[in-house]
């Protein structure tokens, strides 16, 4: 079996998290990545912590699998170099600030005239259009302009950003769902095109209860619902306290909640709250009902008795036990990987493929450890080679 993406090249100039999650999932379905950084590096390529002057562990989990270039853009030598990379490459994704490829001649229109097939895939905070368009963003500046801060929390409490980096993450997947779609397309008509996916329009659709919510209830819905639902839609909806922490519980349909009330030996609730609507105006007495019967068991012990009902239950886990959890050692996505320098943590694939291997992901490259094997492919001599670190256009 071949992996999906066998023989595909992809280029990315990008730091943090975007285009390089981005390029991470189509490294792991087998396209050949080479990761262009600044002769100083990757923001996040090194840590601070003891122990990450070289590589940090974040840096390294969304980076191993691919290859090291490190390039100064800024020079025109450089921007020569990646022009011929472009000329082998299926893909350029990048996520530098907004309009800073078109500033070194390097924008689509530019590279389109020297390999039609090439796409490029941009992403940015705000995309190319719009009264916000070109202004810096990071996750931290979306989840506030986009509301996931007020959405996030409990209302009598300040706006809090999300615990994980949601909106890099989400435009990662955008961008890298763009990607795959253009070389679909690029299959029928042999051109390539240029892909844009912003942040902020990656992560709005989450927002739809929150959305919809809020309309449906002319504005009176509270931003901040807690661990409710969204849009306080479905009831009851919540995590609730137990013996041993927290689990979370939800009645999406008539028939979940039912048996839920069988299941805590409350018959009569079924009379007193019979509709999700009831439910929802009365959504603090029946959080209650159910707090009370879930604190006096244990997070398994609930499990137990709502899984065989179908009643969605989970409990809360913490970070330690996330990373010891057997599924999640099951599903090899975040794994323990080992080679002849010792052990080393890394992502492996999120997206499971029938009739294509995931690819393995070795250790994350150093810095530039595969530059002058990349202008060697791209027919640079040993001196001309020699001639670019001089100048410190390469490292």
């Amino acid at each position: 079996m071949a992996a999906a993406l066998s023989g595909v090249k992809i280029v990315c100039v990008g730091q943090f998290y975007l285009a390089p999650y981005a390029s991470m999932i189509l490294a792991r379905m087998g396209a050949e990545v080479i990761k262009v950084e600044a002769l100083t590096g990757d923001p996040y390529r090194r840590g601070t912590r003891p122990g990450e002057e070289e590589i940090s562990v974040q840096f390294g989990m969304i980076n191993s699998g691919k290859r090291s270039l490190a390039l100064d853009l800024r020079h025109p030598e450089g921007q020569e170099i990646l022009r011929k990379l472009v000329l082998q490459a299926d893909v350029l994704v990048q996520n530098l600030s907004p309009g800073g490829m078109d500033r070194l001649g390097l924008g689509y229109e530019d590279l389109a005239q020297i390999n039609p097939r090439l796409i490029m895939a941009s992403g940015s905070g705000f995309g190319s259009s719009g009264p916000l368009a070109g202004k810096p963003a990071m996750d931290l500046t979306i989840q506030a302009r986009t509301a996931l801060m007020t959405t996030t929390g409990f209302p009598e409490n300040p706006p809090v950003r999300t615990g994980p980096s949601i909106v890099d993450f989400m435009g990662g997947i955008h961008l890298a769902a763009g990607i795959l779609g253009a070389l679909y397309q690029r299959e029928h008509t042999g051109r390539g095109q240029h892909v844009e996916v912003s942040l902020q329009d990656a992560i709005m659709p989450s927002l739809s209860s929150n959305i919809a919510g809020m309309v449906s209830s002319g504005g009176t819905m509270p931003e901040r619902t807690g661990n409710r639902h969204g849009g306080l839609a479905v009831v009851p909806y919540n995590a609730f306290p137990a013996k041993d922490g927290w689990v979370t519980l939800l009645c999406p349909t008539q028939p979940h909640w039912e048996r839920l009330c069988d299941i805590m030996g409350r018959p009569d609730l079924k009379e007193t709250y019979p509709t999700m609507r009831v439910r929802c105006e009365n959504y603090e007495e029946v959080d209650a009902i159910v707090g009370a019967w879930t604190a006096g068991y244990t997070r398994e012990e609930i499990a137990e008795m709502t899984e065989p009902a179908k009643i969605p239950t989970a409990p809360v886990v913490t970070l330690p036990e996330l990373i010891a959890d057997e599924h999640t050692k099951a599903r090899g996505v975040l794994r323990w990987e080992k080679d002849d320098e010792g052990d080393y943590l890394t992502w492996g694939s999120p997206i499971f493929m029938s009739d294509s291997p995931v690819e393995d992901p070795p250790r994350t490259r150093p810095l530039g450890a595969d530059t002058d094997e990349i202008l060697t492919l791209l027919g640079f001599t040993d001196e001309q080679i020699a001639a670019l670190h001089a100048q410190k256009t390469v490292g």
